[in-house]
């Protein structure tokens, strides 16, 4: 009986010790995933990339809370993240507090917003983002505005519109031809272009170039058989975010997005305004390697498969995690020589605008 008693124990102690603890940062990191599953059911796009498991995102879908419930249980999150003691976390067990507590104070602030509440631009970008910017008076930039000054000295001039003519002739003697000049460099601009029935097949060259660069210098997680094989969607009428505006300038509008899920990706490129071949690189370096695919792919297998971390399964579009990503997604700008991987499908011979960049 005394034996019968102490295996008792024994199972019962194990049985407590696997019940992770209501309060526990795995506890609150589950609770934080639901929260911000629910907070992309009441605001479509908030959720920009999820691979944790496929119920949870079931149960947000199927009874989201409305958004004063939400932000009860974002107030909630972060007072159970203030009463995990300090004492006895290790270092990466800091660092996940750390973590949750600013994603928590992020999607606080996300509803706070959603209710009505206006916030100004340093402040907003603050409660978001973790990042506070510096707001300078204009009178700040006078010290460099005085260098520049001593640098190209004189008055601003006001050309007359003859002094620009040398400029315009290099311009005529560079695309020659028949017509006013203005139609003519419309004309060469348009022979880069890629043709709608060509986009689809541009883009797997221009990613498949770029995976290949980005693998000289870095090991990639592994990844399914043709993870592009399906996912690359050439659409219409995408939205517009205002990152990519000011990335792109307004004049090019919205040209690609990327959603990932499980080590694939979801490409969409949007046809709206044309798409010219250099454009390609840029979205597929961007979008995919070394840029979005890449890290919510390191994202998963560091954190969620090899550590566990549940609330690494969930990009909310509006927190600091955001503001990372973008950030690494936008590389230095290099000269790619005449990929000749991107000028069989797209029909183009890139020699001549090589010649203009040159000249």
């Amino acid at each position: 009986l005394a034996a019968l008693m102490g295996a008792v124990v024994v199972l019962a102690a194990c049985a407590a010790a696997q019940k992770p603890d209501a309060d526990s940062l795995d506890a609150v990191a589950h609770d934080y995933v639901a929260l911000t599953l629910e907070i992309g059911e009441r605001e479509p796009g908030y959720v920009d990339a999820y691979y944790g498991p496929a119920e949870w995102a079931e149960a947000a879908k199927a009874n989201p809370r409305a958004l004063p419930q939400l932000a009860e249980g974002a107030a909630s999150l972060s007072q159970r993240l203030d009463a995990l003691p300090e004492r006895g976390l290790d270092a990466q067990s800091r660092q996940r507090r750390a973590y949750l507590t600013a994603h928590v104070a992020a999607a606080s602030a996300r509803l706070r917003m959603l209710q009505g509440e206006k916030m100004g631009f340093a402040d907003e970008a603050e409660a978001l983002f973790g990042v506070r910017p510096e707001l300078r008076p204009l009178s700040s930039y006078d010290p460099v505005l005085a260098r520049i000054d001593a640098l190209v000295p004189g008055r601003p001039e006001l050309r007359p519109l003859s002094s620009y003519d040398p400029v315009l002739a290099r311009i005529d003697a560079l695309v020659p031809g028949e017509g006013p000049l203005a139609e003519r460099v419309a004309a060469f601009r348009a022979r880069y272009v890629i043709p709608k029935n060509r986009l689809d097949t541009v883009m797997r060259a221009a990613i498949a170039e770029c995976k290949a660069r980005t693998e000289q210098h870095m090991t990639l997680p592994p990844e399914r058989p043709s993870p592009w094989s399906s996912l690359i969607q050439v659409n219409t009428d995408l939205p517009i975010y205002i990152d990519r505006a000011v990335d792109l300038g307004c004049h090019e509008g919205y040209p690609g997005h990327h959603v990932y899920n499980a080590l694939l990706d979801l490409i969409q490129v949007n046809t709206d305004l044309p798409i010219y071949i250099d454009r390609a690189v840029d979205l597929g370096c961007h979008e995919g390697y070394p840029g979005h695919h890449v890290y919510n792919a390191l994202l998963e297998q560091t954190f969620v498969k090899d550590k566990g971390w549940i609330e690494m399964s969930v990009y909310p579009l509006f927190s600091p995690m955001s503001f990372i990503a973008e950030g690494s997604a936008t590389g230095l700008p290099r000269r790619l020589s005449r990929p000749p991987r991107l000028q069989r499908p797209a029909g183009t011979d890139l020699r001549q605008a090589e010649g203009l960049g040159r000249d």
